[in-house]
């Protein structure tokens, strides 16, 4: 009877103990399979990170691409939509006042001539518009050349600078001119008497009366005595 006994707490012991073993094991297998699906869940919330900050840098290059190559179809871009007509117009006309001392109007004309640039109004009035000179410098500058090269009177040079046949610059202009050039009018007046008197051998009152009528020479009485006493 106490052996029967033994032998019943015996098996209960090593169905304890089985239980005990089952259940540690239990334990341990659930605790790795939370550790593997953590590790899981922290793999893709890695990956998925990763992926995240890849397509960041993609978009940052993409636009930094972008603007590279907006900026340099902005460089490549011309700067004026100006026609290539009115560009030429407005580089002749910069030479014409520039070089030769032309009036606005001079210019213009010339621009617009058949026998000139034969540019169209609109390209010759936008040069016009455009050239950097200034026309009362211009004038001085013709001015100078017909006192020295011409020995033209004061009134004389006026017209000629305001003539539509001749240099058609603005009265105010012409008279700036006139102002300011630097001339010996007494000068002027004996030069072209000699002239008279050497290639058409005038007589002294013919050649005062040339150096002073509104046809001629249009110089002043005192200046055309001058040249006549100096003779």
């Amino acid at each position: 009877m106490a052996e029967g006994k033994k032998k019943g707490k015996v098996k209960v012991v090593l169905m304890v103990a089985v239980a005990l073993v089952a259940f540690s094991t239990a334990g341990c297998g659930g605790s790795k399979g939370s550790s593997t699906s953590s590790s899981s869940v922290s793999t893709s919330q890695t990956t998925q990170e990763e992926t995240a900050n890849a397509e960041s840098q993609t978009s940052s290059t993409d636009d930094s691409s972008t603007t590279e190559s907006q900026a340099t179809t902005s460089e490549a871009a011309p700067k004026d939509d100006v026609p290539a007509e009115y560009a030429s117009a407005l580089a002749q006309a910069n030479s014409y006042a520039n070089t030769m001392h032309m009036s606005k109007q001079g210019v213009y004309d010339q621009l617009t001539s058949e026998y000139g640039g034969q540019f169209s109004a609109e390209a010759a009035q936008y040069a016009i518009d455009n050239v950097q000179t200034d026309w009362n410098a211009n004038a001085l500058a013709k001015a100078e050349s017909y006192s020295d090269s011409m020995h033209m009177s004061k009134q004389g040079i006026f017209d000629q600078l305001t003539s539509e046949y001749g240099e058609q610059f603005t009265a105010d202009e012409a008279q700036y001119a006139v102002d300011n050039v630097q001339a010996d009018w007494n000068a002027n007046a004996l030069a072209k008497a000699k002239s008279y008197q050497d290639d058409m051998h005038m007589s002294p009152s013919a050649i005062y009366d040339q150096l002073t009528s509104e046809y001629g020479e249009q110089f002043t009485a005192d200046e055309a005595q001058y040249a006549v006493d100096n003779l």
